[in-house]
């Protein structure tokens, strides 16, 4: 055998991993996986010392390894680390800190250790508060891996039981693909009317709905951005039929839409959840998540008597380290970064649009954009098998970067916020590079590059 030591390294990385772990647990580029030692920023390096660009992690929402969070971690875990049936400033300090970027009402705030956790409460919290069971989702949606979000995520269910009685699924308010479009003369008045429309259709079959529970912007729907106006609509069908609006901010929240701290505020000052769930970004890749509602719903989710505990959830590290965070957004100005360098990343993805005809749409607010991939202009049709190919040879760049979408043609953008106007260009002039052919031509309709 003639492998090189780092190869043999990493054949038996690969190999053990085959071996030890389950065959639905998958990696990024499966093909040809890369094995990540060590990251900074914006950056990660494989066992070889090669640099790569992180166009993918929202988790590492103010940049991997950020010294500040390391060390808040460190400084709290030489102190202690407990359970959270001890009192301690931490996690009063780290409510009041929430509260400030929220809307006034939602002032009661319940910790835990995942997304998943926070939805799974979120919807305990909206069925005890109503006494109703159903939940309204959009269609593609994905709200965690736990057996009571898999029965409201259509991305999931589709592929195995099958959706429940309690469950019902409306279009994705997608102007660009969607059944009302760019073109339609209220998209948000018809996109709201076809939830009014399940909530009658519902009603006559006498089931009475708890809560609409949707991503502030669908991620793996597509990377989304709902038009504004829409959640209000849809929240007055909602509240009138005894229900609730639950946001889920965990792909989106703090700040990475730029504009706005939390994404569901792009909708309008007017526009108020009634429940909003949080975690990815919230501890920067420490496991921390967290559920934010009004008193009246914590009110009535307490009346039954049977307490709520979390053991890990708001223990004393978990919010040094949110606290952390959210010094770090604050002292490094990101949601103005975001903003700024989110601007100048789709200025120059609309620039590759005009030129390459397999870019459709590029949409997004902030570092959440998505380059919407299609076969032909005029039926729009999910240029899947060319996405693939693009992040594939990305990834021999040194860059990292993703699909999703029911169509997985579309491109998505979650890089750290420390991603900056050197990263935007980088990628931008790469891709358009492996569009291009030798000749100058699109790739497309050259038929070259495989694209």
């Amino acid at each position: 055998m003639c492998f090189h030591f780092t190869c043999l390294n990493s054949l038996r990385f690969i190999l053990l991993s085959d071996a030890c772990h389950s065959s639905s647990c998958k990696l990024f580029f499966s093909n040809d996986p890369v094995k990540i030692v060590k990251a900074k920023g914006q950056y990660m390096y494989d066992e070889n010392g090669r640099r790569y660009l992180d166009c993918i992690n929202n988790v590492a929402h103010v940049g991997h390894c950020h010294p500040d969070i390391v060390k808040a971690a460190h400084e709290q875990n030489q102190l202690l680390n407990t359970n959270s049936r001890y009192l301690h400033d931490n996690l009063v300090d780290y409510a009041e800190r929430l509260s400030k970027t929220l809307p006034e009402k939602l002032c009661i705030f319940y910790f835990l250790n995942s997304g998943s956790e926070a939805n799974d409460l979120a919807l305990r919290l909206a069925r005890q508060y109503t006494k109703h069971e159903d939940i309204i989702v959009l269609d593609h949606a994905y709200h965690g891996h736990l057996t009571s979000l898999i029965d409201i995520s259509p991305y999931k269910f589709r592929n195995l039981e099958g959706q429940k009685e309690w469950v019902h699924v409306a279009p994705v308010p997608d102007t660009y693909r969607g059944l009302y479009r760019e073109d339609h003369e209220d998209s948000v008045t018809a996109y709201a009317n076809e939830v009014k429309n399940i909530i009658e259709q519902a009603h006559k079959r006498g089931r009475k709905i708890a809560a609409f529970f949707v991503e502030s912007l669908p991620s793996v729907g597509g990377q989304i951005i709902p038009p504004a106006g829409y959640f209000q609509k849809v929240a007055e069908h909602v509240r009138k039929a005894g229900g609730v609006f639950i946001a889920d901010e965990i792909q989106v929240g703090f700040g990475r839409v730029g504009k706005h701290f939390w994404a569901f505020q792009l909708q309008g000052e007017d526009f108020i959840p009634d429940i909003v769930t949080m975690g990815k970004p919230i501890g920067n890749g420490h496991p921390i998540a967290c559920v934010a509602t009004t008193k009246e719903i914590a009110e009535a989710f307490a009346s039954t008597g049977v307490e709520y505990f979390n053991t890990f959830g708001g223990n004393p590290v978990s919010c040094a380290i949110g606290l952390a965070v959210l010094d770090v957004i604050e002292k490094e100005q990101l949601q103005a970064h975001a903003t700024e360098v989110g601007n100048f990343l789709m200025k120059l993805l609309k620039e590759q649009k005009i030129k390459h005809p397999i870019i459709g749409d590029v949409r997004g607010s902030g570092l959440f954009i998505g380059v919407d991939l299609i076969k032909d202009q005029a039926q729009r049709t999910p240029a899947t098998e060319e996405a693939e190919h693009l992040i594939t040879r990305l990834k021999e760049e040194y860059i990292l970067l993703s699909t999703d979408g029911p169509g997985r043609n579309v491109l998505k953008f979650k890089p750290p916020m420390c991603f900056n106007m050197e990263d935007a260009k980088f990628v931008v002039d790469t891709i358009d590079k492996l569009l291009t052919g030798n000749a100058g031509q699109n790739c497309l309709a050259e038929g070259c590059c495989q694209f």
